[in-house]
Order: structure tokens, then sequence, then C-alpha cells
């Protein structure tokens, strides 16, 4: 479980401008349902380019919600020049900080402020589009996104990337090209990745390598969304396991299961494995 600050708990618990603006001078979205967290800001400006109020919507977890409430109070009475300067950095040390798996969400809150400026700015979809190179498919995370939280948060592995942006915790495909961004700033060795056994497995073998698997390829995707994963039992080429947190009562979870964790179980332990799962 992470450990959250108080004040994290406070703006989860009592979160500050919530709700709507309908007659918003700028309205800004970042991220998406498909990976777990989005959030809608919405700015009323004055004639001096103050912002009088700021409202959010989110849906997420607790430190999606904090962000975002966070975020509102940090805003509200300034210009607009001078909240374009605040980075995801500064709304988690405003909440006294966040679990590194939840740095996302800070990331989240400056990315939605970023569009509510070039909202009011009158920078058009086409405009920012064009800046944009898609990185992660899986989250739809772009190199722009990832080279700003690299630099502006000194990021040095993949996993911090992963937990900055959830770039890379899918599919992995894009692990290649956000170490290449990484090199970019501080060349690093490529990290240490599991390989897939080779030859017949003792079933103590197989648990082990499983477990191997869980917590390097699966636990940090799955706890990036508040859940997580437990070997129950392995008979033959049955494993047996129980999602934890967020994920068991996610209506996705047989999606995760057979999409995602079957074929990593697969590649890395023996292809010949399926997963079943038993409800807590």
């Amino acid at each position: 479980m992470w450990d959250y600050t108080d004040k994290v708990k406070e703006h989860f618990m009592s979160p500050r401008n919530v709700g709507e603006i309908s007659d918003a001078d700028a309205v800004g979205e970042a991220g998406s349902l498909a990976c777990g967290d989005q959030m809608k800001l919405m700015l009323k400006v004055d004639e001096h380019d103050v912002i009088t109020d700021a409202k959010f919507q989110t849906f997420g977890c607790g430190s999606a919600v904090a962000s975002a409430s966070a975020l509102t109070e940090m805003i509200i009475g300034k210009n607009l020049d001078e909240v374009a300067k605040i980075t995801n950095r500064d709304i988690a040390d405003f909440l006294g900080g966040l679990p590194a798996e939840k740095m996302h969400c800070s990331v989240m809150g400056q990315e939605a402020l970023e569009a509510a400026i070039q909202d009011y700015r009158g920078v058009t979809g086409e405009e920012m589009d064009s800046r944009k190179n898609v990185v992660c498919e899986c989250f739809g995370v772009t190199s722009d996104e990832i080279e700003r939280v690299v630099r502006e948060n000194d990021l040095k592995r993949i996993e911090d990337v992963t937990n900055y942006t959830k770039a890379g915790g899918g599919c992995r495909q894009c692990h290649g090209r956000i170490q290449e961004i990484l090199d970019q700033f501080a060349p690093t060795e490529e990290p240490a990745v599991l390989k897939p056994a080779a030859g017949k497995l003792t079933n103590i073998q197989k648990i082990k390598l499983i477990e191997e698997t869980f917590e390097r390829e699966i636990r940090p995707m799955l706890k990036a969304d508040g859940g997580d994963i437990e070997l129950i039992d392995v008979e033959g080429d049955r494993v047996v396991v129980s999602l934890r947190g967020m994920c068991s009562s996610c209506s996705s979870s047989s999606f995760t299961l057979k999409k995602y964790i079957e074929p990593k179980l697969r590649e890395f332990v023996s292809p010949d494995l399926y997963i079943e799962e038993v409800k807590p």
C-alpha cells in the first residue's frame, strides 16, 4: 500500500473546486478513460489574463483527484503567464509529495493546465497534434510528453517514465523508443530484462519464474491503477490467480488477464501456460 501525505488525503477526501463552469473561457483535458485516469479543467479568465475561477472533473484514483484539487488552488488568482510555468513537480510538492507510482497524476494536472492555456490562446487541436509523436500506443503518450517529464524530473529508467506517464506499462513494445529518449538526456546501460525459460521446468522453478514475471513485468502496470495480483496455485500449466485492489472490481479484468497477463507468462515462463481467476 502506498504512503500518502496528510495533504493528499485531505484533498482527496475534501477536494476543492469540483464541478463545472458552464461559460468557461478555457477548457483543457488530459489523460483518457482507456488508461484509467482523465481530467477536465475549466477556467474563467478576466481581461488581465488572471484566472478568477477554476473547476475540475476527474475520473481516477485518489492521487488524481488530489492533484486536480491542488492545481485549482495553485492557479486561482494568478496570471496565465505565471501558471504556465507550473510543472508536475510543483503540484506534487504542493501536496507534500506523491508515491513514485502515482506521479503520472501530477503530470496529468500539468497537461490539463497546458491544454486549457492553449485553448484560451486559440491554439487549435490540429496545431497541437502536429507537434505530437505517439511513442506508447497503449496509453497514447507522445515523445514530447516523455521528453518533458524526463527533463523536468531527471528520470533515468524506463520504470521511472512508466510511473510518471504510464508509457511502457502495457505491451512494452515502446521500451526501445523510451530508452532512446532517456539516452538523449543521460545515456545509461540497457536495463536488465527477464529472459524466457528454456527446457522443462519443475513446479518449483515454474512458480519462481511466475512470481518473478509478476514482479518485473505485471505488478508495475497494475499498481499504477491501484491494483495488484496474487498467485494462488499452479497445477501443471494451469495458473490460478486473484486480482486485488481496483483490479478486482474492474469490468475489464478478464481482458487484462487474457490479453496482457497470460501472454506475459507464456513469453517469460512457458508457452503452454493458461491463466484462471478466482475471486477473493
